[in-house]
């Protein structure tokens, strides 16, 4: 039952190339930094990342971006990374943006083991009838486009059928979190981590603490174990802020 291993690199060791991940975070908060370091450092290219954003130049997910080992990712909200929108315009990556809330339903029903749901969100819009840019070729022409929808009738109101999301690896970022896997997330950092933590169907956790079992109250527990296979602590971790907007004292 013991799931802590000794480092990041560790941890990650197992990622292959072509994988698919589920990453917490949430602009930068609460992303799992180091785990996304050691992906970086093992070499692993061709991935598929699913998350909120594509972090921004230099850091998070954006060091994979920049190194070219994304090739495909689905989220909510790319707009703090230009070299993000380089390699979009230039078909060098496939996206496909999916509205924020149905990005966290496809998550929370991939963990729950639900295929597929029915939402309002999208409907008359490219999001349901399909035409969204996923891949440019370069040339200013779209190479591969969202495929239209299912949209089905439910009490005189239209709803458009979204897929599930399940991937190969999911990556977390908590506060706490002991030898079992159980892990408890801090304020904003909850944001969309419990949420990728049982959509992998190997999860991996980096905590700022970690703690004996017993230690954390059971009511407490944000995402229990049984969700978690791996377990690393980090230290000095650094919590950056993607913008600071102050005003001049007076």
């Amino acid at each position: 039952m013991d799931k802590v291993v000794a480092s990041a690199a560790e941890a990650v060791r197992d990622v292959p190339s072509g994988a698919s991940l589920a990453v917490g975070g949430f602009g930068l908060c609460g992303i799992p930094s180091a785990l996304i370091e050691a992906l970086l450092a093992s070499g692993v290219d061709r991935l598929e990342t699913v998350s909120n954003n594509c972090g921004v130049d230099g850091w998070g997910l954006g060091t994979l971006l920049s190194a070219k080992r994304i090739r495909r990712t689905t989220g909510s909200y790319v707009g703090e990374n230009k070299e993000f929108e380089r390699q979009f315009l230039a078909g060098e990556l496939e996206v496909e943006l999916v509205p924020q809330g149905t990005l966290a339903e496809r998550l929370r029903a991939g963990g729950a083991g639900i295929p597929a749901f029915f939402t309002p969100a999208g409907v008359g819009t490219q999001v349901a009838d399909g035409g969204l840019p996923w891949r440019y070729d370069g040339s200013g022409g779209v190479a591969v486009a969202s495929p239209p929808k299912e949209v089905r009738e439910f009490d005189g109101q239209e709803y458009v059928l979204e897929r599930a999301l399940r991937t190969d690896f999911a990556l977390v970022h908590a506060r706490l979190g002991d030898r079992h896997g159980n892990l408890v997330y801090e304020k904003s950092a909850m944001n969309f981590n419990p949420l990728c933590a049982p959509a992998g169907r190997v999860t991996i956790a980096e905590v700022e603490e970690l703690v004996e079992p017993g230690e954390i109250d059971p009511a407490r527990v944000h995402t229990p174990g049984v969700f978690v296979q791996r377990v690393v602590q980090v230290a000095d971790v650094d919590k950056r802020i993607e913008k600071r907007t102050t005003r001049t004292r007076s």
